[in-house]
């Protein structure tokens, strides 16, 4: 098995899911949570998708700018060849991996690791986004955090696209993206 030089108590484990639109502070929270971790001297590890090269290849980057160090990966899979000894795995954008990325992080919980992962919930269409719904499933925790309605102002949970790009993914900040409730949303895209 990848994980044989683990002796972990495997009741240690489990899995942690940072969930919201786009501007909710998903990965500001990913952030904060792996920081503590470091304060508590416990090793992490800290991954995102390749294709992710907003604001750096090297970090994780929140929009408030916070960066913690990060290991960019094509695949899933290349998790279990950077692990080491961590008892900590932060997985930021995890949307944009593919199915592998649930049996991995089930893996790693299983063999007594903590994995926070955080993602888009919804796709700009509105619609659950990537095995993200799959991964809230299996996990212990699931905090969905929220933007605020650049329209009125109420909480946003919709990644409202503001280009007229069809693609299921378009990387960008504010001059792509703007984050709206649900009523606001609703009424720009009906």
């Amino acid at each position: 098995m990848f994980l044989e030089n683990y002796n972990l108590n495997t009741n240690k484990g489990w899995i942690e899911v940072i969930v919201g639109s786009m501007f909710s502070g998903k990965t500001e929270e990913l952030i904060r949570r792996i920081k503590r971790a470091k304060i508590a001297k416990q090793q992490v590890e800290i991954f995102k998708p390749l294709i992710d090269t907003r604001y750096s290849k090297d970090n994780v980057v929140s929009h408030n700018a916070n960066n913690i160090p990060a290991r960019a990966i094509a695949k899933p899979e290349m998790i279990y060849d950077y692990i080491a000894k961590a008892e900590v795995i932060g997985i930021d954008e995890a949307q944009f991996f593919d199915k592998e990325i649930v049996t991995v992080c089930n893996n790693l919980a299983n063999n007594g690791i903590r994995v926070i992962a955080a993602g888009l919930d919804m796709d700009f269409k509105g619609k659950p986004f990537g095995s993200i719904p799959e991964i809230m499933s299996i996990a212990e925790y699931v905090t969905k955090v929220h933007a605020i309605c650049v329209n009125c102002g109420e909480l946003a949970n919709y990644s409202h696209r503001l280009t007229n790009n069809e693609d299921l993914i378009e990387l960008g900040e504010k001059e792509k993206y703007e984050a709206l409730c649900r009523i606001c949303y609703n009424k720009k895209n009906l």
